[in-house]
């Protein structure tokens, strides 16, 4: 959509905490699920409505500081609606448990359904964006609204439910990442950075660049927690070598990012890729 949404967190913030919510009074995944689903869409048209449609026109500077006032806005009501303390969710009865994939290495069966979860949405997003009119119309009004809108589109209708759906998408990840995490105000501050990190790498605008960056993050993220230390180890004590470890793998997606940049400034993959 050719805008810059610091605010996005905070609907993956508003799916966690009515999913996490509705399933500790009924007891069902499904029903929290549905519901942060419903909830993180209907806030991300409603924001959309109020505020977003003003930004469009706007350069990205005007964007960052009405996204991120809303960061603001959306952690202070979390901790008047639900108060200070995080809320709890267990991983769903049907989905606990673990498989082995590879002989005496089992693996939880949630975080498959997460992994398979986040390979569904990609395929369909990208049916959506390069197989369909309404992707055509997405991408047409990202490059000039004006003309989509003289040749008969209702731009601003399509771009609140382009919104609700992105609003949902969070709303999705955020209900998925809930048995991993607390469910607190503020949890979708640091995963807007990661989030960045990743479009930033793949490419503004590509789908391919987002799922590519994401793999890449999450595999250099993880490499380093796990091998940093141990490589350090060779050659320093080891209390430095977990000290040092720790940083560096801390700083290796960023590492990785200033690297990607300096060969290719405009990411991995160009635009709708």
């Amino acid at each position: 959509m050719g805008l810059i949404n610091l605010a996005h967190g905070a609907l993956y913030m508003v799916g966690a905490y009515v999913a996490a919510s509705v399933i500790g009074v009924s007891g069902s995944f499904i029903l929290g699920l549905i519901a942060g689903l419903a909830a993180a869409a209907v806030t991300g048209m409603a924001v959309e409505a109020i505020v977003m449609r003003r930004l469009y026109a706007r350069d990205h500077l005007d964007q960052v500081l009405a996204t991120f006032g809303l960061i603001l806005f959306f952690n202070e009501m979390m901790r008047i609606l639900w108060g200070r303390e995080p809320l709890g969710m267990d991983v769903p009865e049907m989905f606990s448990g673990s498989v082995e994939i590879v002989p005496g290495a089992p693996y939880p069966v949630f975080r498959l359904v997460v992994i398979a979860t986040g390979i569904v949405v990609m395929v369909a997003l990208h049916w959506l964006i390069a197989r369909t009119r309404v992707g055509m119309w997405i991408r047409a009004g990202a490059s000039n609204r004006e003309m989509i809108s003289a040749l008969g589109v209702d731009i601003g209708r399509l771009y609140t439910l382009i919104f609700g759906l992105g609003a949902l998408l969070a709303g999705l990840a955020g209900v998925m990442a809930g048995p991993f995490v607390a469910v607190d105000s503020g949890m979708g501050d640091s995963i807007i950075i990661l989030t960045f990190v990743v479009v930033v790498i793949g490419g503004i605008g590509s789908l391919k660049g987002a799922a590519v960056g994401a793999l890449l993050v999450g595999l250099t993220d993880t490499l380093g927690r796990a091998y940093l230390p141990d490589v350090l180890r060779l050659v320093t004590g080891p209390s430095q070598a977990d000290a040092i470890g720790a940083s560096l793998s801390s700083m290796s997606i960023y590492i990785l990012m200033a690297f990607i940049l300096a060969l290719k400034p405009e990411g991995l993959f160009r635009a709708h890729g």
